[in-house]
């Protein structure tokens, strides 16, 4: 379970950072520059975590556990380079830069003793591993927690306590949408070093638990696909905005031939004409559609004196006659009254027999079932033979279908 997981994240990390690239490439900045490199040696230091992928390289040079070193290297990387974002995202320039130096020269302490401890055990008669399972060696003990203490809880700790401020201050929606999943990766992240230091004490107490492996894979997969989410989010996030107008859009245009027709019946309806124009209504999607959503209820309700009964079982005998069935059937049985009903409210004919308002269909969904749904009954309002069928269907006719 462990490599696939950390196989996943190698993909995700890849991925992440060539796009990354691509904008650093197009509109250079020191902290997307930082979040390139973060991204860089997170993908390298998660690939080098992939056992199959580690062996070959302790295999290939002689040097067992070199492939956990440079991928905690890479760890090291990845929390200086994120923090080192964060720091110029909310302080002056000069200031970020001289704070992101003391911790650059931090990390590259803690890692050279790292390298120094990892150098030591290459002397012993019996190869070690770096992980918790030999934490009864003061040595391995010593690497582990500088990993944990500054890999993990002093840059994690930095980093939550800076995505949570400066997400209170930001402007700009996605970043401070991704500085708060960023701050909850990195939460994820704390959980992973607690549970290293916590197993490292145990064993080192003379226990040997089971589980530890797979609950930091786990740990780890969940913090880094959050962290690659909540960092990236500023640059993929507007997209997503772009995409949601244009299906509002979409939909505000697909409504428009029952919306127009009831309007014209009562015109009271309309609240903001301006709202006919498409560069209006793009400006404000979301805003235009929610008032042509209503505006079509509204106007539902107003004629429901002219929903007729006998129109009713005449648009659904012929939608049976027309084969349809199920939701395709109820929206343009519901468009035929509609259809009816404009016109008899025109003529100033209301219902002989009008239809129960506990008969009105409700959609399921909330707002995007009841907007799903009223595009449905539109096309058939617009397209249907039923309906046309329906309002050519003689009185006499309509009448005797109530029996």
């Amino acid at each position: 379970m462990a490599a696939a997981l950390y196989t996943l994240c190698a993909v995700a990390g890849w991925f992440a950072f060539g796009y990354m690239m691509q904008l650093q490439r197009r509109r250079p900045s020191p902290p997307r520059r930082a979040i390139c490199v973060a991204f860089g040696a997170f993908a390298a230091g998660v690939t080098l975590a992939v056992a199959p992928v580690a062996d070959l390289v302790d295999q290939a040079t002689g040097l067992p556990n070199l492939a956990k070193v440079v991928s905690h290297g890479c760890a090291l990387t990845i929390a200086a380079s994120a923090q080192n974002m964060l720091l110029h995202l909310s302080l002056p320039a000069d200031r970020a830069s001289a704070r992101s130096r003391r911790w650059i020269w931090f990390t590259g302490a803690a890692f050279a003793v790292m390298v120094a401890l990892f150098a030591h055990t290459l002397g012993y008669p019996e190869p070690v591993r770096l992980t918790v399972e030999y934490a009864t060696d003061p040595v391995v003990t010593a690497y582990l927690l500088i990993f944990m203490v500054t890999g993990f809880l002093a840059y994690c700790v930095d980093i939550t306590r800076l995505c949570w401020r400066f997400a209170r201050i930001c402007g700009r929606p996605w970043l401070r949408r991704g500085l708060r999943v960023t701050a909850v990766g990195a939460g994820f992240a704390l959980l992973y070093s607690a549970n290293k230091i916590g197993y490292l004490l145990v064993h080192r107490a003379g226990s040997q638990p089971a589980g530890e492996e797979q609950i930091a894979a786990v740990l780890v997969t969940i913090s880094a696909l959050l962290m690659l989410t909540g960092l990236t989010m500023p640059a993929w996030g507007p997209l997503i905005a772009v995409t949601r107008r244009l299906d509002d859009l979409r939909a505000w245009r697909r409504l428009a031939p029952l919306w127009r027709d009831v309007v014209a019946a009562l015109p009271e309806l309309e609240l903001d004409d301006s709202l006919r124009r498409p560069l209006t209504a793009l400006r404000d999607s979301e805003y235009a559609l929610t008032r042509r959503v209503a505006e079509i209820r509204d106007g539902q309700l107003a004629l429901r004196p002219y929903l007729d009964t006998a129109v009713t079982a005449t648009a659904g005998r012929l939608a049976d006659a027309a084969g349809l069935t199920g939701d395709d059937r109820r929206a343009t049985v519901e468009a035929a009254q509609l259809a009816c009903a404009l016109r008899a409210r025109r003529a100033g004919t209301p219902a002989d027999d009008p239809q129960p308002a506990d008969d009105l269909h409700r959609p399921t969904g909330g707002y995007a079932g009841e907007v799903a749904w009223l595009s449905r009954v539109t096309d058939a309002y617009a397209h249907s033979p039923v309906v046309t069928a329906t309002l050519s269907a003689p009185v006499a006719t309509v009448g005797d279908s109530q029996g």
